[in-house]
């Protein structure tokens, strides 16, 4: 592997214009396939397998055309204080701006709510429901400022008018801003690492290639493979954060390599040859936790999480090939201080590489602040061991409170009119009123079709938690109906998931008596379903992913013990995120730091996603630090040593990925979605607890605990398992080692434009 990649990275150097003309031609037919492409549909969210899912199935069946997924808004009108909305002059102004509501060119039809009975009991509060002949996504901005102005009628005549419903989705997630923060801090990051702006930027414009590559690939995809407009929106999150990370660790080994002597192309040649081997098994561990996301069973989640892996695998060949292609234009550029200054600053790295190996049998290797952290914590290991596994188990602790579910327009800030419309109608109509269940009949075959449901009708609405139910509405062939059931409490709360539970328990005994058969559906029931499918599926998502990871960690790190520490180390990160994100968006503590309004359930597929992305970024820091430490051990120095060794070269270049993986996340949390919030917080401080606790405090002193220990492996698993070097010991016997002897590295080689 290491010899493989070295020669990759001498021949992307050595032919750097040809390398660079290829990506500029992927990168420009890409581009014009996708401006040419079709524009991706809106994927309809299904979840095969779950009751709900079949239901909704049915309903497609047994009525077509009657479940379109065209765009709804429902306008909530509420009378002035001790006022209703049936006197005569508020009357008016409703059925004005009823009128209104159905004079745009998009608008299939306006429900008002004096004919549709859709006036609250104590008359102050009343809904109409304007319904769209297009999805929410392509209701126009025109269509959406008609809405406005038409709503404007209403409130300059003294109601209080708010509006909620997909039709006033206008897209959602992120704009733009919090990937622009997210490059804007990793900049700084990388500027006070590398002390150099060609250093610093190096990274950000391979990301940018591979993040633009990435998604213009999904465009031109998108028609043929049904991907959705939001499958993208993880492959840039993550690409972006990849690819700076893999981009920076190539460039931090090349600079070594030049402080050591070597002329650019064998720097080049070396840093690809063993950071790279650690980029490529570091995007193998991110690959296999995307595509794991399929174990799951849900078609969105797949595709993003594939979509994804495709990002991951565009950033680690770009960090191969492109990233030695740019240094083989500027190889002084990305260099810090004299080292750039021409031939004279070569030729004093070279008198300092042959006095650094004069000395090194007596004096000591420079010190940083990552070795001295580490020998800290050899001095330290029980300490700092217990200090940090106490600290992430007690801040898990709130994870056993989870609840999941799928927050909707209660979770949004009390400034969206959204919201307004949400606890208007709650407060008038009760808060089940947002989220009904609805109750699919299916009566076929039965002798009496309407007998049948209207027993099942009678049935449900007797039950404890229901206030009441709509009258059935059957199909053309008179053998399915369809009726909904509204709740005494709200959506997200937990006695509406018991009811839906207590209803489905019911049924045998309400079919038999009915003689049809019936299943439970609706938004309300389908975020519960999903729910419990993601809970489900977690185990073994887990199981999968880490034991395919460990396999891999075996093969990179031939040790038994140093996976398996791995693997646990992640348990403990992922577990305290998850239990950080209970705390904020679910319990409220630090709610208002983080923008938070409104707490409540943690979205369905957030421990999927957290597990699945994080699982992958934390075995990148593993295997970015403990390939150095192997390195080290393998070369010949004791345990201890490997371990400062390995802190030495890479903590600092760890550190700076950490956080410029933080700022990429951290830039999410600023989104008003309170789903990407919760998504950018949770990825935020995953990374912080894994790089700064797990991998910079626990794995050094359970390393130092187990001493040689740790890279024992069985002779019998050593001889199954298949030789890979990712620590460039071939290189430092093989032509690495020749090429790069003691020459003086600017003897025989012509200098290049701007060296």
């Amino acid at each position: 592997m290491a010899t493989f990649l070295y020669r990759l990275g001498r021949l992307a150097f050595r032919r750097r214009g040809y390398v660079a003309l290829l990506w500029v031609a992927v990168l420009a037919a890409v581009g014009l396939g996708a401006l040419q492409a079709p524009g991706a549909a809106d994927e309809e969210f299904s979840a095969p397998g779950i009751e709900s899912q079949k239901a909704f199935d049915l309903m497609q069946e047994r009525f077509p055309g009657a479940a379109a997924d065209g765009a709804t808004a429902r306008v909530v009108f509420v009378a002035p204080h001790g006022q209703k909305v049936t006197a005569t002059a508020n009357k008016k102004a409703v059925e004005e701006t009823v009128d209104a509501l159905g004079d745009g060119t998009q608008v299939a039809g306006v429900a008002d709510p004096f004919t549709a009975k859709a006036v609250s009991e104590d008359g102050t509060t009343a809904y109409a429901t304007v319904t769209y002949k297009v999805k929410s996504s392509a209701v126009t901005d025109a269509s959406r400022t008609a809405l406005e102005n038409a709503v404007g009628q209403a409130r300059d005549a003294g109601l209080t008018v708010e509006t909620g419903g997909s039709a006033m989705d206008s897209g959602g997630g992120p704009g733009g801003t919090a990937e622009i923060i997210g490059i804007a801090i990793a900049a700084v990051v990388l500027l006070v690492t590398f002390g150099s702006l060609a250093a610093a930027g190096l990274p950000l414009l391979t990301a940018i290639l591979g993040v633009g590559l990435s998604m213009f690939t999904i465009t031109v995809l998108a028609d043929a493979l049904g991907l959705s407009t939001s499958t993208g929106t993880l492959a840039m999150m993550l690409g972006l954060a990849v690819g700076i990370d893999y981009a920076l660790f190539v460039v931090s080994r090349y600079r070594e390599e030049r402080a050591k002597g070597r002329t650019p192309q064998e720097a080049a040649g070396l840093a690809v040859g063993t950071a790279g081997s650690a980029v490529v098994f570091a995007g193998l561990t991110v690959v296999i936790a995307l595509a794991g996301l399929s174990v799951v069973g849900i078609p969105m989640l797949t595709k993003m999480g594939l979509t994804a892996a495709g990002a991951v695998i565009v950033a680690v060949v770009i960090a191969l090939t492109v990233v030695p292609a740019l240094l083989g234009f500027w190889p002084n550029a990305v260099l810090a201080g004299a080292a750039r200054r021409g031939e004279g600053g070569r030729r004093r790295l070279f008198r300092a590489r042959k006095a650094r190996k004069a000395s090194k049998a007596t004096t000591p290797q420079g010190d940083n602040r990552g070795t001295r952290w580490a020998r800290f914590v050899l001095r330290r290991p029980v300490p700092v061991l217990l200090l940090g596994v106490v600290g992430l188990g007690a801040l898990a602790v709130p994870m056993t409170q989870l609840r999941l579910g799928m927050p909707g327009d209660e979770a949004k800030s009390t400034s969206t009119t959204e919201r307004r419309a949400y606890d208007d109608l709650a407060q008038g109509f009760g808060p089940g009123f947002n989220g009904p269940l609805t109750i699919v009949v299916d009566a076929k075959g039965t002798d009496d079709a309407q007998g049948g449901v209207s027993t099942v009708r009678e049935r449900i609405a007797a039950t404890d938690g229901v206030v009441s139910v709509s009258q059935p509405r059957f199909n053309k062939a008179g053998d399915t109906a369809v009726f909904t059931a509204t709740p005494s409490t709200s959506p997200t709360d937990e006695k509406t998931k018991t009811l839906v539970k207590t209803i489905r328990g019911e049924r045998p005994a309400i079919e038999s008596a009915a003689g049809a058969s019936f299943e439970v559906t609706g938004n309300t029931a389908l975020n519960i379903d999903i729910s419990g499918k993601v809970q489900s599926a977690l185990v073994p998502y887990l199981v999968t992913v880490v034991g395919l990871a460990v396999v891999l960690l075996l093969v990179v790190f031939r040790s038994l013990l140093v996976p398996l520490k791995a693997a646990l180390g992640f348990l403990l990160s992922v577990l305290a995120a998850l239990g950080a994100v209970v705390l904020v968006f679910q319990q409220g503590h630090g709610a208002g730091l983080f923008g938070v309004e409104q707490t409540g359930p943690i979205m369905s597929l957030m421990p999927i996603f957290l597990v699945g992305i994080i699982f992958g970024l934390a075995m990148d820091y593993e295997v970015f630090l403990v390939s150095r430490m192997r390195e080290s051990y393998v070369h010949g120095e004791s345990a201890k040593e490997a371990v400062v060794s390995g802190f030495r070269h890479s903590a600092r270049v760890v550190v700076a990925a950490a956080l410029i993986m933080i700022a990429v996340f951290a830039g999410f949390v600023g989104e008003n979605d309170s789903m990407i919030k919760m998504i950018g917080f949770g990825m935020a401080t995953a990374v912080l607890l894994d790089a700064f606790v797990v991998r910079m405090a626990i794995v050094p002193a359970v390393l130092a605990l187990l001493g040689d220990r740790a890279w024992w492996l069985p002779k019998w698993l050593d001889r199954l398992l298949p030789r890979v070097d990712i620590e460039g010991e071939a290189l430092t016997r093989g032509p690495a080692a020749t090429a790069s002897g003691d020459q003086d590295p600017t003897a025989g080689e012509p200098v290049e434009a701007g060296v």
